[in-house]
């Protein structure tokens, strides 16, 4: 068995195919003739766009406008002056095209990767992709055409380049196994699109197997299984009729509330970071958006987006949601999140440092402006305020009394926006957690970030591999966080949702049904999951299995009990 990371559901068996790509090699030399290599790059992008363009509209015809909006994004980015213009400043100094695409795309790709958030390694994705697909049309390398494979067909790659993707029918693929990827990148949105099981990252897979092997791909749990005994084959085979019949119990509750067992209405909300991930939360059946991710349209910006432009996102966002909510975090910078022309200072700790409400109360220009923004907004939606990384009163404090002068001003100059706009606050730090009595009083709303509020509660290093070990919700001191938080919000009357990974994880949703929280916030994808889940739970069953797991000493223990206890 080889393991990998489950990028896209389900279960494949079928007969390999192995893809065998040639490698992009170039000689980086010095160019005398920059006009002429300047030409030779202006072709390949327009050739890159062109192709991108008819690609994105076979997609758009075959599988949907929403995995459409993928490869329209790889030509808007390619529009980008910082991107292109950049490349040629390059090569006008003397470097070859390649080199250039290649150093460039790579800048990009390092400062996305390195960041936490799923949404925003979306971007390094997607400019890997355009890097691979530039570098072969300089080079001259015609991809491969994988339309015509023979039904049942599990295809392995080193990766899948987006035109690849494009050509995959999916009546004839039964699985993908790749030896680079993860769940953000292009091959796996489209493969869950799609609907076909798929590995991604499995090391030297291409090497490992031949065509016509058999092979087992549980895109699941992220396992490959090749040329398996009879008796794995014949397991899978029923674990792969028992995920179809699964999958169709999903479908039953589209349209329907989200409701407990014993007939305790929630609500299930939306991760989202643009205006167009709005649309897909409706598409999901999201019941609002608990998490827009603002920072989005900073970070696709060369320069400040002005309160226009800012607004415009807002509004848009809040149109799509027809009445829904839509909470909108403040611009959550520093830590992982750089933005060059922010021109924030390097720091030893960024995590510890000048970040979130922090640099945004330090630079209170720039906030009034999305705060201003966001207001106006709210003339045109149930728009939300959350502010991110609260670790005092204080700052929850300052927020509200720059709400409060803006609604003075517009008050004064008669611009339309909700009276009673919400201020919330977003605990995510162990400082947040140990006040929350006292920041409750000072919100509208809480809503829980577990990713950071593990991260700060355990002293953990999220990108550090030899304490990665802690960094679990599971641990028995973010469970009593999360409890703590969740009871000093219901003690002050306030709604408390959640908007971490841990809000879809069947595992955690009992416990959050039992600690009382009131909104569930999740990728789209994911919402009818979640919604499965919770209608499976009583309180009472909840309950008493939230005391047995407050009653462990042990992550591992309180694993083992949640897995045992789960419904399927």
């Amino acid at each position: 068995m080889y393991n990998g990371i489950a990028a896209s559901r389900g279960i494949g068996i079928g007969s390999i195919c192995v893809i065998t790509e040639h490698e992009l090699k170039y000689d980086a030399v010095k160019v005398e003739d920059t006009e002429s290599e300047k030409a030779r790059f202006d072709k390949a992008v327009e050739q890159f766009k062109k192709e991108t363009a008819e690609m994105a509209e076979d997609i758009r015809k075959r599988i949907g406008p929403k995995e459409a909006e993928i490869l329209e994004g790889h030509l808007v980015m390619m529009s980008d002056p910082s991107m292109s213009g950049e490349m040629g400043k390059m090569i006008a100094a003397g470097q070859c095209a390649e080199s250039a695409v290649e150093a460039v795309c790579d800048m990009f790709i390092g400062m996305f990767s390195k960041m936490d958030d799923d949404m925003m390694r979306q971007r390094a994705s997607d400019i890997s992709d355009i890097k691979v697909s530039l570098l072969k049309i300089l080079l001259g390398i015609e991809d491969i055409d994988i339309s015509k494979v023979a039904p049942g067909t599990i295809l392995v790659a080193r990766d899948l380049t987006p035109s690849m993707t494009s050509q995959i029918v999916k009546e004839n693929v039964a699985g993908i196994i790749t030896e680079v990827g993860g769940k953000t990148s292009h091959s796996a949105i489209l493969a869950r699109a799609l609907e076909i099981p798929a590995v991604l990252s499995v090391p030297d897979i291409t090497t490992l197997v031949k065509d016509k092997d058999t092979a087992i791909v549980d895109g699941t749990e992220g396992n490959v299984y090749i040329n398996p005994e009879g008796d794995i084959l014949s397991q899978y085979i029923i674990k792969r009729e028992d995920y179809i019949k699964k999958q169709a119990e999903l479908k039953g509750f589209l349209g329907k509330e989200t409701v407990t067992a014993d007939g305790i209405n929630l609500e299930l909300f939306c991760n989202i970071g643009t205006p167009k991930d709005a649309k897909k939360a409706v598409e999901c059946d999201g019941e609002g958006v608990g998490l827009f991710r603002s920072e989005f349209l900073f970070m696709d910006n060369t320069k400040m987006p002005t309160e226009d432009e800012q607004f415009a996102a807002y509004k848009e966002a809040a149109e799509t949601l027809g009445g829904k909510p839509v909470i909108i975090r403040t611009l959550d910078v520093g830590g992982d999140k750089d933005i060059p022309y922010l021109n924030i200072k390097k720091e030893e700790n960024p995590f510890l440092g000048y970040r979130a409400v922090r640099y945004c109360l330090g630079n209170r220009d720039n906030y009034m402006i999305q705060l201003r923004a966001i207001v106006r907004a709210s003339a045109f939606g149930k728009v939300k305020i959350m502010v991110p990384l609260v670790t005092c009163v204080e700052e929850i404090r300052a927020v509200k009394e720059m709400v409060a002068e803006i609604k003075k001003d517009f008050d004064a100059n008669g611009i339309a926006y909700d009276k009673d706009i919400e201020v919330g606050c977003m605990v995510e730090t162990a400082s947040a957690s140990l006040i929350a009595d006292l920041l409750a009083k000072e919100s509208d709303f809480f809503s829980i970030g577990t990713n950071d509020l593990t991260q700060y509660t355990m002293s953990v290093d999220r990108g550090n591999a030899d304490v990665a070990y802690l960094y679990s919700t599971f641990q028995p001191s973010v469970l009593r966080s999360i409890k703590h938080i969740i009871e000093c919000g219901v003690e002050a009357g306030i709604p408390v949702g959640m908007c971490g990974e841990a809000a879809a994880d069947p595992l955690m949703i009992p416990l959050l049904i039992s600690f009382g929280l009131t909104e569930f916030s999740v990728n789209p994808v994911l919402v009818l999951t979640a919604r499965c889940i919770i209608s499976k739970w009583t309180k009472q069953e909840a309950d008493d299995l939230a005391a047995k797991v407050m009653a462990l000493d042990t992550e591992g223990e309180i694993q083992k009990l949640l897995k045992e206890s789960a419904k399927e």
